[in-house]
C-alpha cells in the first residue's frame, strides 16, 4: 500500500470544514475548561479541542508544558463539553501517555517531522492505531521529508493520516513568522489529493493579524480545515501569546469563512477559455526567458574573455529598483516581482558560471 491508496474516510465523520482550536499550551485546569466553555458558548464551528501538553522550546529554561497532568484536563474538556481532543506528540513516551488518556487526534510537530529518527520512533509507538494522525510540514521547505514522515507512519499500518501546513522558516524578513510557501503545500496536494490538509494560520502569521485571510486562502484552494490557537486570556498566555485569540474572536473568524465548491459545472466553458489564455501566456513567458538566458550566455562569454567577475552589485541594484518601479506601475505585489527577478537573476548567474568553468 502507498499513500495514494489511502481512503481517509475518517474525516467525513467530522464537521466540515474541520476546525481544531484551543490554547497553544495547557496551563491549568481552569484555563482549559474556561477556554472550552467559551468556544462552546460562542457557537464556534469547532469539533476538536487542542492543547499542547509538552512544549519543547528553542531555548531551555522556559515553559515547556505541564506534562502528563494536562492530559487529565483534556479528558475533562471532552467529558464536560463534548469536544474531541488533540495534542502534539514528539516521542514514544508522549504517544503512550496520549493513547492511554484516549486523546482522539494526534499530530507530529514541524521540529519532529524534520528528523526521520524521531518520526520512526513515533510511528512505531503508534503502530496500528486508528486515531487520526496529522503531520506538520518540516520547518525547512523540504517536500521529501514531509512525504517521508507519512510513509513511515503508513509503514506501521497507520492509515488515518492528514497533514498540517504551518509554514516554513526563512532567513528573509517577511510579514509572516513562517513563510507559507504555498507552492510546496500545493505540490503536496497535487501528489496526494486524498490526504486531508489543514492550515495552521497561527504559526504562519505569528500574530493575530492576518489569521482570517490565511485561513480563507487555504479554503479557497481546497484545504479541509484549520487548526487555530485560542485562549481565554491570550495576552496572559504562557507561550505564543501574540498569536492566540479569544474564543469569541475565533467564532467570528470561523463564521465569516466561505467554503468554495470544487464543482465546475456550468463554468467549464468560461474557465476553459481563461485557462487557454493562461497557457498561451505561460508559453510566451518561457520563450522570453529562453531568449533572455541566451543573452546571459553572451554576457558570460564576454566576462570570461575579459576576466570580469560574474556578479556586479550595481547591476543588481538597477534590477531591484526596476522591479520596485514595475510593481507600482502594474499594481502587482512588490514581493512577488522581487521574487521573480531574483529567480531570473540567480539563473543568469548560474548560466554565466557554467561558461566560466567551461561547462558550456
Amino acid at each position: 500500500m502507498n499513500l495514494n491508496d489511502l481512503k481517509n474516510e475518517w474525516i467525513d465523520g467530522l464537521t466540515q470544514p474541520l476546525m481544531i482550536a484551543g490554547p497553544c499550551s495547557a496551563e491549568s485546569e481552569a484555563q482549559m475548561l474556561e477556554t472550552a466553555r467559551r468556544i462552546k458558548e460562542s457557537n464556534a464551528n469547532v469539533s476538536v479541542f487542542r492543547a499542547g501538553i509538552w512544549k519543547p522550546r528553542t531555548k531551555p529554561n522556559g515553559f515547556e508544558g505541564v506534562g502528563v497532568i494536562g492530559l487529565n484536563w483534556l479528558k475533562k474538556v471532552k467529558e464536560e463539553y463534548g469536544f474531541k481532543t488533540a495534542t502534539e506528540v514528539a516521542n514514544a513516551h508522549h504517544v503512550f501517555a496520549a493513547l492511554e488518556a484516549d486523546v482522539d487526534v494526534l499530530w507530529i510537530g514541524a521540529r519532529s517531522t524534520v528528523n526521520p529518527f524521531t518520526v520512526q520512533e513515533i510511528a512505531m509507538a503508534l503502530r496500528g492505531t486508528d486515531k487520526p494522525v496529522f503531520v506538520k510540514n518540516p520547518v525547512n521547505p523540504d517536500l521529501a521529508l514531509w512525504i517521508g514522515a507519512l510513509e513511515r507512519l503508513l509503514g506501521q499500518d497507520i492509515k488515518n493520516l492528514g497533514v498540517i501546513h504551518r509554514g516554513f522558516s526563512t532567513y528573509q524578513k517577511t510579514k509572516y513568522r513562517n513563510n507559507p510557501n504555498w507552492q510546496i503545500a500545493l505540490d503536496f496536494k497535487s501528489q496526494f489529493p486524498n490526504i486531508p490538509m489543514l492550515i495552521d494560520p497561527s504559526h504562519i502569521c505569528g500574530n493575530r493579524t492576518g489569521l482570517a485571510d490565511i485561513t480563507q486562502e487555504a479554503l479557497n484552494v481546497g484545504y479541509q480545515g484549520a487548526i487555530i490557537e485560542s485562549h481565554c486570556n491570550p495576552d496572559e498566555a504562557w507561550s505564543d501569546a501574540s498569536q492566540q485569540i479569544t474564543p469569541e474572536v475565533l467564532a467570528e473568524l470561523i463564521g465569516n469563512l466561505k467554503v468554495r465548491s470544487s464543482n465546475l459545472a456550468g463554468f467549464e466553458g468560461e474557465m476553459g477559455r481563461h485557462r487557454t489564455l493562461i497557457s498561451d501566456l505561460d508559453f510566451q513567458l518561457i520563450e522570453l526567458l529562453s531568449q533572455r538566458m541566451k543573452i546571459s550566455e553572451k554576457i558570460g562569454k564576454l566576462k570570461k574573455e575579459n576576466d570580469i567577475a560574474i556578479f556586479q552589485p550595481e547591476r543588481w541594484k538597477v534590477i531591484t529598483e526596476y522591479a520596485t518601479q514595475k510593481a507600482k506601475e502594474t499594481g502587482m505585489s512588490q514581493e512577488f516581482i522581487e521574487k521573480v527577478f531574483k529567480a531570473i537573476h540567480e539563473e543568469s548567474i548560474e548560466v554565466q558560471n557554467n561558461i566560466m568553468i567551461d561547462k558550456r
